[in-house]
């Protein structure tokens, strides 16, 4: 027997493996067995070259569990150790047997997964005590036990008489690894747990495993019970690993159920297969993505020579491709020893620009080749599209060939052929090539309507990154700009000369503007300015709209941080008032009749109150402060006080009378409606109005 110390440098090493060796301690599981597929694809390789003679025979690694006495084991037919090399490569931490091997056999290795050699010590994670019971594969080997209980020390001795747990006969050739689990990971020893863990790292591992037997149900016992089948748990030949060429659409829709299982059907696929300047293979597909962007992400899995590694991606591809699904697979990229989080440097950015190119040529290739499909499938894609452009700033130049605007009507145009499209009619006066857009057609259905009559063109922008994106497109877009269908009333929103002026006094309009003002809703987080346009006897009497800079930049706080500001402002809308309306005038006429007489002294009164404060502040404008007489400030203070009397009776009349005039309130609570602001006891009132007035 040959006792020693394991070749570190603190006796605190097993402490530190046990918490820091890996963010995750399931991790454990992933790097046995991988071991395990190294040895077998190291004896592969040694076959290959003639350096092993014998028959490889049945290579199937497999894992057992005992809960009774606390194991789990994992034991394969690879390539075995001898007492030397368990010395050399197992007594001297992060010295890799990989290493050696790799420079040996660097031109004809099959795929070996690990690099660091700190792989087997992960099972100190969840272990109190590992054994390892090897036989190497050459002839005059021996079978020995290595075992160690989580401190330095260790044994080597004979195991010539060892029958293995798993295989129940003496091991001929490969390694059995038992773990003796801790009284503090215990969870590992279920077997719905172990499976789980099986499935997730090890399910395109490149050598069979088995994990006990598949089961069947049996009549006699009433229950499910193991045949003698093995339960395979792992696809050898997953699909990113065959020739495009030989697969059909069936291989790679089904290949998409069984990572995806819950999910609807993908919109397309890219088989990725590079072998310069770096090694790739995976498939990425795009999902149904609509309108949800954060549940979509991180769904692409990266696997490392067939080990799953992290479905954390974003160091390999940019954010917005963070929305593709699938698997990618590169032997290339760096990673820590848990292989959990990715080192950025040089080639992982070359992957990630590949990945970027590989998926804009096949958009565009879809685009060219079947646009009619690519349309049908837009309103899936363009998310992840406006992801894009938002996030990666080369990404709108390869995009502008395969994005697409949808109008109102449901056709779709590219970016130039909407341009062409336009530029005859939706020009302002200073020469603005003006998109017209709106963000929900039923809502905004009455807006649409007045446009599409003007002779204009509505895109609809109803997704999630729609409006975001708009900012982007005005600063790629010579001389254009963006403007929602309700921004504006129909003659401004395209303004082709100057606007077109109400013919009403000045007291009127005044009047007509404190009317509508006086019976405005208090609504919460609202404001209301109200103003008077000419608008033309045809056109609505009343139109809220609501200004586009300020509304975009309400809608951008909620994407970006740094705007809180906006997003805390009150929503602000415009109340416009057609004069031109014969409502509009009839509401004037009927004011004029009811308040003109008590108005009269009320006004006679403001207007001498007002000329008293003119000549009052000429008398002081050229004083300084400390020159105005305290008689002086007393007296402007006070005729300040009554002409606010004065406004205040006034403002008392009108609403007044606006209180009991049914046609302001219609009037009102038509533009509220319109806009989906009419709620609750407001919208009851007015229904019981419209019956009142139907009456009539």
């Amino acid at each position: 027997m040959q006792k020693g110390n394991i070749g570190v440098t603190t006796e605190n090493i097993f402490p530190v493996i046990k918490k820091f060796l890996y963010s995750d301690h399931e991790i454990f599981l992933r790097e046995m067995v991988s071991n395990a597929i190294d040895a077998t694809q190291k004896l592969k390789t040694l076959q290959e070259k003639g350096d092993f003679k014998g028959e490889l025979g049945d290579l199937t690694v497999r894992i057992s569990m005992d809960a009774d006495k606390g194991t789990i084991t994992i034991s394969d037919r690879g390539i075995g150790m001898t007492e030397e090399e368990i010395d050399k490569y197992i007594n001297q931490i992060a010295f890799s047997g990989v290493t050696d091997f790799l420079e040996k056999y660097k031109d004809t290795a099959n795929s070996i997964i690990g690099h660091f050699g700190l792989g087997f010590y992960s099972s100190f994670m969840v272990s109190k005590k590992v054994e390892i019971v090897t036989r190497s594969y050459r002839e005059d080997a021996k079978t020995v036990k290595w075992s160690c209980d989580g401190s330095p020390a260790y044994e080597i001795d004979d195991a010539s008489d060892y029958i293995s747990a798993v295989t129940g006969t003496a091991i001929d050739r490969g390694t059995d690894i038992i773990l003796y689990i801790d009284d503090d990971s215990k969870e590992f020893l279920d077997k719905s747990k172990l499976e789980g863990l099986l499935n997730k790292y090890c399910k395109f591992l490149p050598v069979a495993i088995a994990f006990g037997k598949k089961q069947e149900w049996s009549s006699d016992e009433k229950k499910m019970v193991d045949t003698a089948e093995d339960n395979i748990i792992n696809n050898v030949e997953p699909l990113w690993t065959k020739t495009p060429s030989t697969l059909k659409d069936e291989d790679y829709k089904s290949f998409y159920r069984t990572l995806y299982p819950m999910h609807d059907e993908p919109l397309f696929w890219i088989h990725l297969n590079v072998d310069y300047p770096f090694h790739l293979t995976g498939i990425l597909y795009f999902p149904r993505i609509k309108n949800s962007l954060e549940l979509q992400k991180n769904r692409i899995q990266l696997y490392c020579n067939q080990v799953f590694v992290t479905d954390q991606v974003e160091g390999i591809v940019p954010e917005f491709l963070t929305l593709l699904h699938g698997v990618i697979d590169s032997p290339d990229i760096p990673l820590n020893v848990s292989r959990s989080y990715l080192q950025s440097d040089r080639e992982v950015k070359k992957i990630s620009t590949y990945i970027t190119k590989k998926v804009s040529d096949r958009l565009k290739a879809i685009f060219n080749e079947d646009r009619k499909t690519y349309e049908q499938k837009w309103d899936d894609l363009k998310l992840f599209i406006n992801y894009g452009i938002l996030t990666e700033e080369n990404f709108y130049d390869r995009a502008k060939d395969f994005s697409l605007f949808k109008d109102t009507e449901g056709a779709y145009f590219t970016f130039d052929e909407y341009r062409k499209l336009i530029e005859a009619s939706q020009k302002n006066k200073d020469g603005d090539l003006v998109y017209l857009y709106a963000t929900d057609k039923d809502d905004q259905y009455s807006y649409i309507k007045a446009a599409q009559d003007k002779g204009y063109s509505v895109l609809l922008f109803d997704g999630q990154l729609d409006v975001p994106c708009i900012q982007t497109l005005e600063q790629k877009f010579e001389k254009s700009r963006f403007t929602r269908v309700d921004a504006d009333t129909i003659d401004h929103l395209i303004q082709k000369d100057d606007a077109s002026k109400t013919e009403l006094a000045e007291a009127d309009r005044d009047n007509l503007s404190d009317i509508f003002r006086s019976q405005l809703p208090k609504l919460d987080k609202t404001e209301f300015l109200v103003e008077v346009n000419a608008l033309g006897e045809t056109q609505r009497p009343v139109v809220i709209t609501q200004n586009e800079w300020m509304r975009r930049m309400k809608e951008m706080s909620r994407y970006q941080s740094g705007m809180n500001f906006y997003g805390q402002m009150p929503d602000s809308f415009n109340l416009v008032l057609n004069s031109d309306h014969p409502l509009l005038k009839r509401v004037l006429d009927d004011a004029k009749q009811s308040l003109t007489e008590p108005l009269k002294p009320i006004e006679a009164e403001l207007k001498g109150q007002q000329a008293r404060l003119a000549a009052l502040n000429q008398q002081t404008e050229k004083k300084k402060p400390e020159e105005i007489t305290q008689e002086q400030k007393d007296d402007k203070a006070a005729t300040q006080k009554a002409i606010d009397e004065q406004k205040e009776k006034k403002q008392q009349l009108i609403a007044g009378f606006a209180k009991d005039n049914d046609i302001v309130h219609q009037l009102i609570d038509l533009a509220l409606l319109q806009n989906g602001m009419l709620k609750g006891a407001a919208l009851d009132a007015f229904l019981r109005r419209s019956i009142d007035l139907i009456k009539r």
